[in-house]
């Protein structure tokens, strides 16, 4: 039996208050939730102060290039479709340096579960805007207000019908567990965006100001109709919703294929030959 405790208790970086504290919290759950021992699990990350968060976890862990958790996450998933995996990073890793590669899994609908800390702004890098903060919003660098418009990745998603796309609240931590189940368990792509505090570097985005805002959608929700998804993804504001926006039946990409390499013993003779050989 799997317990919270197996998945270790460790010392972070984060700044007390951080969200990555309620969604490490949140993760932890689902896993246990879902009966998976460590080693049966990897999570894929990129950089800042979100891509840490499988640092702080006892799984297997790849922690890449800025913005390269989902291509790292693809590969491992085709190698080994066993294993269950995740890409975990920041909203800036993911959809900026990232953007390209979140649009390309959408496409193929790999059976991965990426889930996003969105806290609207470059933490690790000290507070610049990231694709997600509001076109106007004062940062630390950026003292006349973001220059862009705001990227929506949940829209993004569903507009291009992705699998499964949810967004969650770091406040809302049980809620959030049960997002991150129900996206594992789908077959296919799961997107589950989560707001949180960033609570450095946005001043405006606090944890009141989603706590008076987030509300959980109801059964009265249809995650299978596009155009009421599509609806509850552009809401924002007063109201934002948090649950499974969008919810589609595609086929997973490869589904029950096995990769050549996968199961095949590794030559480590040959491959030390390899490593000595750029020594």
């Amino acid at each position: 039996m799997v317990t919270e405790s197996d998945y270790g208790e460790f010392e972070t970086a984060w700044c007390p208050g951080c969200g990555n504290f309620s969604i490490r919290q949140a993760v932890v759950r689902a896993l246990v939730e879902l009966g998976l021992p460590p080693h049966k699990v990897v999570f894929s990350s990129g950089i800042g102060q979100a891509a840490k968060a499988p640092h702080y976890i006892r799984v297997n862990t790849f922690n890449g290039l800025h913005g390269r958790s989902l291509p790292a996450a693809t590969g491992i998933k085709l190698a080994n479709p066993e294993l269950t995996v995740f890409a975990e990073s920041g909203d800036g890793c993911s959809y900026g340096e990232g953007g390209n590669h979140f649009l390309a899994a959408i496409r193929r609908n790999i059976d991965i579960t990426a889930i996003v800390h969105d806290n609207q702004v470059y933490g690790l890098t000290k507070g610049q805007a990231s694709p997600t903060t509001p076109k106007g919003q004062i940062t630390k660098t950026q003292p006349h207000g973001a220059p862009s418009n705001a990227f929506n990745p949940v829209a993004v998603a569903v507009a291009m019908g992705a699998g499964f796309v949810a967004r969650g609240f770091a406040g809302a931590i049980d809620h959030l567990a049960g997002l991150i189940v129900a996206g594992v368990r789908h077959p296919g792509f799961s997107l589950i965006d989560v707001l949180q505090p960033c609570v450095s570097f946005n001043k405006v985005n606090t944890f009141a100001w989603y706590k008076q805002r987030c509300y959980e959608l109801g059964d009265d929700h249809d995650p299978t109709d596009p155009r009421a998804a599509m609806e509850r993804a552009n809401e924002w504001g007063e109201r934002i919703p948090i649950g499974v926006l969008w919810r589609s039946d595609r086929p997973a990409f490869a589904a029950g294929a096995v990769a050549p390499l996968a199961g095949r013993e590794t030559a480590m003779g040959r491959l030390r030959e390899i490593v000595d050989g750029y020594a």
